[in-house]
């Protein structure tokens, strides 16, 4: 059984802004006594220091750092810093990824290698740290997409990048079990963020939109409370996809 997340460490990975930003202040203001608030670089600095200050002031601990998760050095050296601050580890979230929309005769090998770092090598790594340095009991969750289980153009890059991390998550689920880890993958619908936006036509906006129930697409709101759950009171599901994307697809 858990106490939700009152008194836990948690380590968002892009946690600075939008779903991360969402899931470092959801945690904070559900007692975690401490939230490690990963960014990637200077563009995202103002929004990881001001999601340090909300959390700072549900009355968490806040630290924010940076670093590249496609270098496992780096992954290495976020849980160093999270363990050296608070002595440990027991909620890790990975929502880091990147979006390209573009047809395979169109796509580069270093767009295909930076696509498959981010979104495939990096969860590997993250979820090996994890392994190695989250504490008896802790609880992971990767973000993925709902792309997984659809049939559409475009995103062979994106969604073949996401779909390893299935197969992580599930050997991951069982090579953890031993220490009451459960390991669990949340896959949303296009969701309301700049990150859609910016691969998508006004028209094909509107087709997604009209997939889901409320003719909407996935909220940030949606899934923050989807993985507090998996982390908490959900902590006995493990090894799984859970697709949240109101109807949009399924397998």
């Amino acid at each position: 059984m858990t106490n939700g997340s009152q008194g836990k460490v948690v380590l968002i990975a892009g946690g600075a802004k939008n779903l991360g930003g969402l899931l470092s202040r959801t945690f904070a203001d559900d007692g975690a006594s401490a939230v490690v608030i990963h960014h990637h670089g200077e563009s995202s600095a103002d929004d990881a220091n001001k999601t340090a200050e909300d959390v700072r002031s549900a009355g968490a601990q806040a630290l924010v750092t940076s670093g590249d998760l496609t270098d496992p050095s780096q992954v290495t050296a976020l849980f160093d810093a999270a363990v050296d601050a608070f002595g440990g580890v027991d909620i890790a979230v990975n929502t880091a990824g990147k979006v390209l929309r573009k047809p395979i005769t169109e796509t580069t090998e270093a767009e295909y290698d930076s696509m498959f770092d981010i979104n495939s090598k990096a969860a590997y790594f993250f979820l090996k740290e994890c392994g190695l340095r989250l504490n008896d009991n802790g609880k992971v969750v990767t973000i993925v997409t709902s792309l997984l289980a659809a049939f559409t153009d475009g995103y062979s890059t994106y969604a073949g990048g996401k779909s390893p991390v299935e197969h992580f998550t599930r050997a991951a689920a069982k090579e953890f079990a031993g220490r009451g880890i459960s390991v669990t993958a949340v896959a949303p619908g296009p969701m309301d963020t700049p990150f859609f936006y910016g691969q998508e036509t006004p028209e094909r906006v509107a087709f997604h939109k009209s997939q889901a129930m409320g003719n909407q697409l996935t909220q940030i709101e949606d899934i923050a409370p989807l993985v507090r759950f998996l982390a908490t009171e959900g902590w006995w599901i493990t090894g799984q996809t859970i697709l949240a994307n109101g109807g949009y697809t399924t397998r």
